[in-house]
């Protein structure tokens, strides 16, 4: 037996009532989410290039990224040549950790801008709307929901890893491609745009002003990890929202007859996109456009599939 149909077989349960598709982790096949992200990294080698960025940035991208280029060509090809489950796993992880590096890298383009013109004009909305009454709803009841709202914003993490591990427990793994493409498409469209937004988060620019009346250990957890781990190039669309609302729509692709996975995270996706406002994570305008490009990804994701391309291999 093909050891690829051998290996779907094993991982997808009989007799369950699902869609038939594709097996999209054919052994030696590039994925569509792996064209995505690493088209990303040809994208950021492509970027440092022409942004005025130091040469030591420049040159470490280029090595970064040229080495990991090779070297998931040769994932492919031993995926290819010697098919095992071990391959196609460490595939799916790698995924994950490659969208966290070009994070990373976007970083590393950072550059300095005394204005906030963009920041000033955003900001208006959002005291429209957080002192037009928002802000009241959130705290009427103390620092339940302020809490609820940092929970569901330091979990963002978690969410795509999270909808994977349900594809494995419920024996769908042959859909991982799936939704990682509309994940991928979705957080990264974010990423491409962070250079040319140049923008610093409401509670740096507007130092004091606006913020939650209540400091819970989650907001300090949250504050914490963001001096630690954020980059300052920009907030503009919200990665935190498209990601998550595209993990939520990546799940509902890919794992329809498991309703509750897709719905969970939509719930999640919409108390992470209130939290970044409340607490000033973001603004309005950034969760927005972070909406409309995670719906942009699930419309790439809609798009028919030509076959020359599902089927390209390395």
């Amino acid at each position: 037996m093909n050891p690829a149909v051998k290996e779907t077989l094993i991982f997808t349960k009989p007799g369950a009532a699902a869609p038939p598709v594709r097996d999209f982790l054919q052994s030696g096949t590039v994925r569509r989410s792996e064209w995505v992200i690493l088209g990303f990294l040809a994208y950021a080698i492509v970027l440092g290039n022409l942004l005025p960025v130091a040469p030591s940035v420049r040159n470490l991208v280029m090595l970064v990224n040229g080495t990991i280029l090779a070297g998931y060509t040769v994932l492919i090809l031993l995926d290819r040549t010697k098919p095992a489950l071990v391959f196609s796993v460490v595939r799916d992880a790698a995924s994950l950790a490659l969208i966290v590096l070009a994070y990373r890298e976007m970083g590393w383009f950072a550059q300095p801008h005394l204005a906030h013109t963009l920041e000033e004009s955003w900001v208006t909305w959002d005291r429209v709307v957080l002192q037009g009454g928002a802000r009241a709803v959130i705290e009427s009841i103390g620092p339940v929901i302020p809490s609820i709202l940092e929970i569901a914003y330091a979990l963002v993490y978690a969410l795509a890893p999270f909808a994977i591990a349900m594809l494995y427990v419920y024996r769908r793994r042959e859909m991982v491609d799936e939704f990682l493409f509309v994940f991928a498409v979705g957080v990264l469209l974010c990423y491409a745009q962070f250079p040319f937004w140049p923008s610093d988060p409401p509670r740096v620019v507007f130092l004091g002003e606006d913020l939650p009346s209540y400091q819970t250990p989650f907001r300090r957890f949250n504050l914490w990890m963001l001096g630690n781990y954020g980059i300052h190039t920009s907030v503009f669309p919200s990665a935190h929202v498209a990601g998550a609302f595209a993990a939520a729509f990546g799940a509902f692709r890919a794992l329809p007859e498991r309703q509750w996975v897709s719905r969970f995270l939509l719930v999640m996706a919409s108390l992470i996109a209130i939290a970044t406002i409340y607490g000033r994570y973001h603004y309005l305008a950034d969760a927005l456009a972070g909406l409309l490009v995670a719906l942009i990804a699930l419309g790439f994701q809609r798009l028919p599939r030509c076959s020359t391309f599902e089927g390209t291999a390395v």
